[in-house]
């Protein structure tokens, strides 16, 4: 097939950065500390492996925190794998991995109930069993929650804490991981597979002071690329850096088009808004909250979303995404509404207390009050393309969670699948590692390692970036606001910045941007997450998934694998 392309700027293949100041060396790195992350590491330690956690904030800064969804997974005995299968396809609409699905739903719960034997703990009925409640997409009662709505809380405690408990985890805080180190090999420029990586640590040395880390093997557990929004419901650590570190090494990426905007994201009226102050991580209203029987309303309480999918307000994402925009786009608001105020202030209050306190916050109350939401960037369901045990194109190197592609997700995540498949597919990791880990190697004589090339570009480009992304590469796209996101983007590519953090963010954001606008503007049709308003409908010519990389001179390539 041949695709549409559209111009874009050069890609580096090595961020600008000093060779490294200082080394270590350890088994296995994991990159992240979210659920993918840490569950990886104990895992792995399991195997009696020596692990490090490189984490760019603090351990709890990650996205996993912020879920308030839940955990999907078969616990009811009415309820079957395969039902969850089929509604996780049907959200993916045609885009698949029938395996990597089968994988999801059949080791699910066993993973899940591994996690509650580290001491998470999730709501119950009154009789002792777990609670088990459905949201979006999903025809049965198979998602557990903790604390109502702080489900992701309560599963990065208990994480946490599992992983202080073990003295031969190894955490770094406060560390961005810069480029991949390879050993020498018969790949693409004389490399070969993962051997570690180049990190800086703040605090250590001067402000580009940068370190290596040795390792038989490295897992990418980074999380989501938000930020690339100027409206998201990530947190502000969520840069794309671990598909850009991947994408950087020369490893393939596949269906970065496919993100999921969440919604029902709560929007802050004016009258709270602080002058001068970005509002960029937006607070979820977990759709949950829709399916105890809260409504989507419009300004004239009109519940817009009848009639258009049966499962009315608890549609899949996208679908309801799109019937929120179409009201947008209408009526020129910024946001529709959320009422939850039938539902009553007890009720409210003790089952989604942090959505509550989020609103109560802003001078919303949801007893009395409309609840002002609209969507908003929440989950790439693209990222490091992955076979079904983590592995990337890259020997030795791995990606599981929401960096990852393993093929689950399709064009669109069903509700509460991400935090099964961090677990899920971080435990294939942790075996396969297991099962084969190499000697250590040492870096080639190149990239990295010796530092002195590479290229950034400046942070004061971000904002523009952002708002350009949301502009034309959000919720609603074409080829004509595809083509104008681009030549942002290219501009900001010809700018050239100095190694430090804000830099080194701003051109995984530019790169993971840039990829995304690619991919977009090939796939002409709409599907899932991806909404083409000059081709509104699927086309099963694109049945198939868009595998990019950067390829020679730093240039972006693409090649269409269309599916069997």
């Amino acid at each position: 097939m041949d695709l549409p392309t559209v111009d874009l700027p050069a890609l580096p293949s090595l961020l600008a950065a000093p060779a490294p100041g200082w080394v270590e060396t350890t088994d296995v790195i994991v990159v992240g500390s979210g659920v993918a992350g840490l569950t990886a590491a104990l895992h792995l330690r399991e195997a009696g492996l020596h692990v490090t956690v490189v984490t760019k904030v603090n351990i709890d800064d990650g996205s996993t925190r912020w879920a308030q969804g839940g955990i999907a997974a078969v616990l009811d005995p009415v309820d079957t794998p395969a039902a969850h299968a089929s509604d996780t396809e049907i959200a993916g609409v045609g885009l698949c991995d029938p395996e990597a699905v089968r994988v999801l739903v059949e080791e699910g719960p066993t993973r899940l109930r591994e996690l509650m034997r580290l001491g998470a703990e999730f709501d119950r009925n009154p009789d002792g069993s777990l609670m088990l409640t459905r949201e979006g997409g999903h025809r049965a009662d198979r998602i557990v929650h903790a604390g109502g709505d702080a489900t992701g809380a309560e599963v990065q405690r208990a994480l946490h804490e599992a992983v202080h408990r073990d003295p031969w985890i190894r955490l770094i805080e406060h560390a961005l991981v810069l480029d991949l180190l390879r050993a020498p090999g018969d790949g693409p420029g004389g490399l070969g597979p993962a051997c570690g990586l180049t990190l800086h640590v703040l605090g250590e040395g001067s402000e580009d002071g940068v370190g290596a880390l040795l390792a038989r093997a490295v897992v990418l557990a980074t999380g989501g690329m938000g930020q690339v929004f100027a409206a998201t419901t990530n947190p502000a650590v969520s840069t794309g850096d671990g598909v850009a570190l991947a994408m950087r090494a020369g490893a393939a990426v596949t269906d970065v088009e496919f993100v999921q905007f969440h919604p029902t994201a709560l929007i802050v009226p004016e009258r709270a808004r602080v002058p001068g102050v970005a509002h960029a991580q937006q607070p979820l209203v977990s759709e949950a909250l829709r399916g105890e029987g809260a409504h989507l309303v419009d300004a004239d309480g009109k519940r817009f979303m009848v009639g258009q999918h049966e499962l009315a307000e608890l549609a899949p994402r996208d679908v309801v995404a799109k019937g929120i925009h179409r009201v947008l786009l209408a009526t020129g608001a910024d946001h529709v509404y959320l009422d939850a105020r039938h539902l009553g202030g007890s009720f409210l209050a003790g089952r989604f207390p942090t959505i509550v306190a989020s609103c109560l916050a802003i001078g919303v109350d949801p007893a009395t009050d409309l609840i002002p939401v609209a969507p908003a960037a929440h989950y790439a369901s693209g990222g490091v393309r992955t076979d079904l045990y983590g592995r990337t194109s890259i020997p030795g190197l791995y990606a599981c969670g929401e960096v990852a592609c393993t093929g689950v997700h399709g064009a669109n995540r069903l509700a509460s699948n991400s935090l099964l498949e961090g677990l899920v597919f971080s435990r294939r990791i942790a075996e396969d590692i297991a099962a084969g880990l190499p000697e250590q190697a040492r870096p080639a004589e190149t990239g990295a390692w010796v530092g002195g090339s590479g290229w950034v570009v400046p942070a004061d480009g971000v904002p523009a970036l952002q708002r350009a992304m949301t502009r034309g590469a959000g919720v609603l796209r074409s080829a004509a606001t595809l083509a104008a996101t681009a030549g942002v983007l290219t501009e900001l590519g010809t700018g050239r910045g100095r190694p430090r953090m804000a830099d080194w963010e701003a051109t995984n954001l530019l790169t993971v941007a840039s990829t995304l606008v690619a991919a977009a503007y090939a796939r002409q049709e709409t599907r899932g997450c991806h909404w083409r308003e000059d081709h509104p409908t699927a086309d099963d010519r694109w049945l198939g998934h868009l595998v990019e990389a950067v390829g020679a001179h730093d240039r972006l390539t693409q090649q269409w694998e269309g599916k069997p």
